[in-house]
């Protein structure tokens, strides 16, 4: 059945100044479509958005709505109407009291899983502190990430045909990334959605839009499949395209050795992928590394023992809350260390402490003699903004070495983004995620041996996210990293540790998965409610947060039995059998058709026998994916 069409481009092209975001661009938006929109930084994907949902003008062309539309946008402006309380702006569309939306316990799930329990109102990590109260907070005394929360939740409360969403996850922790995906997966709305979080995209995404060049390209699939698309795209393009072709066969040789089922396509298309990255070598060799920063580090890196951690006093003569008491802690020449916990849990605080820029309550701090830390802080205050951006690169160091690769400041710079002509740009004049670059270039230029790296992928693409992921591949060194990017934490650290809020730092050896069943199981210890409303994933994305799901995504459901599931994958062998001999008979149509080409009544039989083959392939590839959905 044809689902109706809720929003329609037409020939769109919208420029700024000399630069064309968009250049005759056709696309639409149907019931149901879960679309994650990618591309570089300043490439188009924000001002798609707002060409989409009518907050710019086209140049040219057309935009059309289905006109009882119900549409909800959440930008990147964080534009709250000045004097009202987070509850006006959440529930004044709406037209709720404060008792019944209190009532109500979607909106209260809403309200939970959106973070409001974490920080909003002076709110404690443990979110103790009554909505109501949080909720009569003026917008105007909350921080640039809480506002974005406000206007997060005020869009989700609705019911909508389209939600529009540019970068939702930005200040989420990996808790609220987890639990937004799962109540997205249970909407009947249509979603479009600007992220760079890569589980996340995989995980809620059915459609990938790429801006690129002006144009909009199109992927069924989310994350994983769209990077085989690009990866066999690449495979078949210049040779000028070497490097960005190595990356894509790098990362999907990743995504394959990694958690199995990341991709909704069907088997022979997976055999496909394995082809293509069968002579691609893991991504680090991790005993030759760490033996390597032994050498550059000797025994001892940084060492904590018996420290009591407290975050900053609200006052003066205050103590600040206590975070971690006892803590002994002791980092390894080469170890990569990924940090998670709720936001407020002391994470930051804890990093300051391994940097010596926060000295601990009581205990001891060790650093060993020939540490050299590199910190890439939340805040883009450390750069210098009377220089251009080579000259601030070059403030560091001229020439860095990264693992076996010696590099120039330039070139540094150009991996991470920045064209030669770029380069030539005053600092001040750079936008927020381009700061974001340049800082991480003037931190790796200056050959740290210990990386401390806080939220390093806000206000990264795609792109530079696998940039700087390669170039951390081959880095030996110690590294922790504060990060609610699974992706990142799973492919660069090689272990996991948790603040949960009871003063331990404790060791998750199955990663980010066991840490958000440790959050569920303390949640409902406490009868909090973060995990209620929405969650979609609490069955069926259990498995997603191992590794992302595709097309198919299931809702929490009971699943098939143990003769269903049996049924099913006779069917999908079946199934596979049939596309491939199809394939075959495609094939052999085709050299028919080409020794016929003086024959106009065998090309025309043979056009029709083609026809024919192709639609029953699109019916099994069809019928494959659903019983593959269902299964899991």
């Amino acid at each position: 059945m044809a689902h109706r069409v809720l929003v329609n481009l037409e020939s769109v092209s919208k420029s700024f100044g000399i630069k064309a975001l968009l250049d005759d661009v056709s696309a639409g938006v149907h019931e149901g479509d879960r679309i994650g929109v990618v591309g570089l930084n300043g490439g188009g994907k924000t001002t798609l958005l707002e060409v989409l949902t009518g907050l710019e003008p086209p140049d040219a062309g057309r935009v059309s709505s289905a006109g009882d539309l119900r549409l909800a946008v959440v930008t990147q402006r964080g534009e709250l109407p000045p004097g009202a309380t987070v509850g006006e702006v959440v529930f004044g569309p709406l037209g709720l009291a404060e008792h019944e939306w209190a009532s109500d316990r979607r909106i209260r799930g809403i309200l939970h899983g959106i973070g409001f329990g974490a920080e909003l109102g002076g709110a404690t990590a443990s979110g103790a502190d009554p909505e109501g109260r949080r909720l009569h907070t003026p917008v105007d005394e909350l921080s640039g990430g809480e506002r974005r929360r406000v206007a997060l939740a005020a869009a989700l409360v609705q019911d909508l045909d389209l939600l529009v969403l540019d970068e939702p996850t930005n200040h989420l922790d990996v808790e609220g990334v987890r639990w937004l995906a799962g109540h997205l997966l249970s909407r009947r709305s249509a979603l479009v959605v600007v992220t760079h979080d890569r589980w996340f995209l995989d995980t809620v995404a059915t459609r990938t839009w790429e801006v690129v060049g002006g144009k909009v390209e199109g992927y069924e699939g989310g994350y994983n499949d769209w990077v085989f698309a690009r990866a066999e795209r690449a495979r078949q393009a210049d040779a000028s395209e070497e490097r960005r072709r190595n990356l894509a066969r790098k990362e999907l040789a990743w995504l394959r050795r990694g958690a199995p089922a990341r991709t909704s396509k069907p088997r022979y298309r997976v055999e496909a992928a394995e082809a293509l990255i069968a002579d691609v070598p893991p991504p680090r060799d991790s005993i030759a590394l760490s033996s390597f920063a032994r050498r550059r580090l000797g025994k001892v890196v940084i060492e904590l023992e018996d420290v009591e951690l407290r975050a900053p006093a609200a006052g003066e003569g205050e103590q600040g809350r206590v975070l971690a008491q006892d803590l002994t802690w002791r980092l390894a020449p080469g170890e990569r260390v990924g940090l998670v916990g709720v936001n407020g849990s002391g994470k930051t605080t804890l990093l300051r402490t391994l940097g010596g820029e926060w000295p601990p309550a009581s205990g001891t701090r060790i650093q060993g003699k020939t540490v050299r830390i590199g910190w890439l802080r939340q805040e883009l205050d450390d750069l210098p903004t009377d220089m251009r951006l080579l000259e601030a690169v070059e403030d560091v160091a001229r020439v860095v070495q990264l693992g076996d690769r010696e590099m120039s400041a330039s070139q540094l710079a150009e991996r991470l983004g920045f064209s030669p002509a770029r380069q030539r740009t005053p600092v001040g004049d750079l936008s927020g995620g381009e700061r974001r670059r340049l800082q991480l270039t003037r931190v790796l230029m200056g050959e740290p041996n210990v990386l401390l790296l806080d939220e390093p992928t806000n206000d990264l693409d795609i792109d530079t996210l696998q940039q700087l992921e390669d170039l951390l591949d081959g880095w030996a060194g110690t590294m922790v990293v504060i990060s609610h990017d699974r992706y990142l934490i799973e492919r660069i650290c090689d272990s996991v540790w948790a603040l949960f809020g009871d003063g331990r730092l404790t060791h998750l050896p199955r990663g980010i998965a066991q840490y958000l069943e440790r959050r569920e199981e303390l949640a409902a210890q406490t009868g909090a409610t973060a995990g209620q409303a929405g969650t979609a994933l609490d069955g069926a994305a259990q498995k997603n947060s191992a590794g992302g799901v595709g097309a198919g995504a299931r809702t929490a459901d009971a699943g098939p039995s143990a003769a269903e599931h049996r049924s099913m994958t006779k069917e999908l062998g079946r199934l596979e059998r049939s596309v491939a001999k199809l394939d075959t008979r495609i094939a052999g149509l085709h050299a028919q058709l080409a020794e016929a080409a003086t024959d106009p009544d065998r090309l025309i039989a043979l056009n029709a026998d083609l026809a024919q083959a192709v639609g029953e392939k699109d019916a099994a590839e069809e019928r494959w994916m659903e019983i593959a959905a269902e299964i899991g």
